[in-house]
């Protein structure tokens, strides 16, 4: 994995060398002064007393002492906690039809564009459905990136039924025989019973009209909001099936360590980060890359 991501990276990396190195030794000073570093990277208290727990008990059964041990101990720790396998791997089944999901401002409709330009340019046909109705300004920033990436923009007015979009979208997928549609859907989650029964509409719209289809539902989450995020996927979590998380805006702003406590207590995949706003800033994510970037 790469972007631009050195500012998280480097400042933990360097903060869990010096406190390894520093000690000199393997204590509980050692244990409480890792907690503290990757409690302030943005991972949840839980998840990483977790970890530190876990740290400890290789430590006592393997009786290490080198740091460079522990190093490699605490590596494998997080490396299990991210490495969900083929979870986060997006579907390979065709045709797909992806819904995206998340909060007004997590930057949902970018990620649309952004994702529909990175399955284009690994041989995908790709198909838009303007599907957040009820914000104007998300449909026209939905047809402005399909113009950059040159893919189609199934689309109505403003106040129309979701749904109907989607039946639109479907029936035009299923003419043209193209393999993806991604639609992007309201986030209204202050309404949740309302974006429940909108969701539910549209899973029933795509059983009846295109139950051959595999479905995959994306919940966008912005990197810098932190704890807010973890509590943003908890609540979508409750009203729909998501299947995996786009972490948006990890550039060098963003800790990222709440992509430890997405997979720890949420037991959700993150599937892609996003590293920036141009068309081709987003990544499949790896967690092998994604805690060996921590350690390098």
């Amino acid at each position: 994995m790469n972007g631009n991501r050195g500012s998280f990276f480097g400042k933990l990396s360097e903060r869990l060398t010096d406190a390894i190195m520093a000690r000199g030794q393997v204590d509980e000073e050692l244990f409480s002064q890792l907690e503290e570093i990757l409690i302030t990277s943005d991972i949840g208290m839980d998840t990483v007393l977790s970890m530190i727990d876990k740290l400890r008990q290789v430590v006592k059964v393997e009786v290490l002492e080198n740091p460079e041990n522990i190093k490699k101990e605490l590596k494998a720790i997080m490396l299990k906690v991210v490495n969900r396998g083929d979870e986060s791997v997006l579907s390979k089944e065709r045709p797909l039809i992806i819904l995206v999901v998340g909060v007004n401002g997590s930057g949902k409709t970018t990620t649309c564009g952004k994702l529909g330009n990175y399955l284009k340019s690994r041989g995908d046909s790709v198909l838009f459905a303007a599907a957040d109705t009820f914000r104007a300004a998300a449909i026209d920033q939905l047809l402005i990136w399909g113009e950059r990436a040159g893919i189609a923009t199934i689309h109505h007015r403003e106040g129309s039924d979701p749904s109907a979009v989607i039946y639109d979208a479907i029936e035009a997928l299923k003419a043209r025989g193209i393999s993806v549609l991604i639609a992007d859907t309201a986030g209204r989650l202050h309404t949740k019973k309302n974006l429940m029964l909108e969701l539910e509409k549209i899973s029933r719209v795509i059983a009846s009209n295109y139950p051959e289809a595999k479905t995959e539902v994306l919940l966008v989450l912005d990197g810098t909001t932190g704890k807010n995020a973890v509590s943003q996927a908890r609540e979508f979590y409750e009203v729909t099936r998501v299947s995996g998380i786009v972490l948006t805006k990890l550039d060098g702003t963003a800790k990222g360590g709440i992509v430890f406590t997405i997979s720890e207590e949420l037991g959700l995949p993150v599937k892609f980060i996003g590293t920036g706003e141009g068309l081709e800033d987003i990544m499949a994510f790896s967690a092998e890359d994604f805690v060996g970037g921590i350690f390098n």
